[in-house]
């Protein structure tokens, strides 16, 4: 009974704003998807409380499993205020799969996790549709998730993204190795773009330009600026996974991340080495000049911000990185050497020469 001794109406779930309905035909929505991306080892049903995968199914002898997590960041905003959804599940994928792969590491499986204030099956399909082709391409399977309604947590229209992967490397092949020595190659390979990095300042130098989504990208004529900037993070597993087992050249890989250059290529260094980077060796994608001549970003900000056109650096010997160069353009990749290392004598991890260039 109320206070003034009306019968009370009876609650639902539904009524505070959890559609436990939508959930379950979200479910059976993207049951297909997931089915495409079975692999030897998971059948990638879902349904189940967990996903299960068979190690010995995919072949390892003596494995050590690596896992990594990750989200996309604001560039889900993005998508949000778009009305585009189907890209982002592949850079969600490409966050966590890249991380695994530097580590010489199979991907083998993913999950994700889906949070909105009110769950739209529609606008959730076509997010779970680009996992499930980002984890196609990464040769991993789409094994299980969560969706969550928080209504009062989140605003209406918003969602956010996390994933997680599990992958795995026999244990005499995990990287960064520890021959790195002075002397020894870098090579970059390119990038698809901004990746997933970076996003807030790019939100930021669109709004005080004045730019909609639905404006014509200053830096891509012909496109519109919501669909250049959604331009998916590039997934390398799969020709550097086949560079790793055929070419036996890879000492070190580093995914060029948030921190850029500037901070990643030293994640994978032994302390005594540092990174000789010549800035001039390649040209950056024409985002990366409008970010900089919009903002008025110095260089040096532009190299711990984004990625600047080299998605992945790769260390090899230095006979051998004409050769694994070939090997991954061959692939399908535009790699080239950009720097060396050296001997860490000014407290440096990475040292520039040249300066950075940007393509019109």
């Amino acid at each position: 009974m109320t206070e003034n001794g009306k019968p009370q109406s009876a609650m639902t779930y539904a009524q505070a704003g959890v559609d436990v309905d939508a959930g379950n035909a979200l479910v059976e929505a993207i049951k297909p998807l997931a089915r495409t991306t079975a692999r030897p080892g998971a059948g990638a049903d879902l349904g189940g409380f967990g996903g299960l995968f068979d190690l010995k199914a995919a072949g390892y002898a003596d494995p050590i499993l690596v896992a990594a997590n990750d989200g996309v960041g604001t560039k889900v905003k993005i998508a949000i205020e778009a009305g585009r959804h189907d890209t982002v599940g592949i850079d969600l994928v490409a966050m966590c799969v890249n991380d695994l792969i530097v580590q010489g590491a199979e991907p083998l499986f993913f999950l994700d996790y889906f949070a909105s204030s009110k769950l739209d099956v529609a606008v959730a399909r076509d997010v779970v549709a680009g996992i499930a082709a980002g984890c196609r391409q990464a040769g991993a399977a789409l094994i299980g998730g969560e969706t969550a309604e928080m209504p009062g947590l989140y605003a209406p229209g918003d969602y956010d993204l996390a994933g997680f992967t599990v992958g795995a490397a026999e244990r005499c092949k995990l990287l960064p190795r520890g021959d790195m020595e002075a002397g020894d190659a870098i090579i970059g390979i390119a990038s698809s773009g901004l990746h997933s990095n970076g996003f807030s300042l790019i939100r930021r130098l669109v709004a005080d330009a004045d730019l909609t989504w639905e404006s014509d990208a200053p830096f891509t004529p012909g496109a519109r600026l919501s669909d250049a900037l959604l331009e998916p993070t590039k997934i390398y597993v799969k020709p550097l996974l086949s560079a790793i087992r055929e070419t036996q050249s890879i000492k070190a890989l580093a995914h060029i991340t948030g921190g850029g250059l500037t901070e990643n290529i030293p994640r994978v260094l032994p302390d005594h080495l540092c990174a000789a980077i010549d800035l001039s060796s390649w040209t950056s994608p024409p985002v990366f000049g409008w970010a900089a001549h919009a903002g008025n970003i110095a260089e040096a900000e532009m190299l711990r911000t984004f990625n600047c056109g080299i998605g992945l650096a790769v260390i090899c010997p230095r006979v051998e990185a004409d050769a694994l160069c070939s090997f991954l353009c061959e692939a399908g990749e535009d790699a080239r050497p950009i720097g060396t290392l050296e001997s860490r004598e000014d407290g440096l991890a990475v040292s520039y020469s040249g300066s950075l260039r940007y393509s019109a």
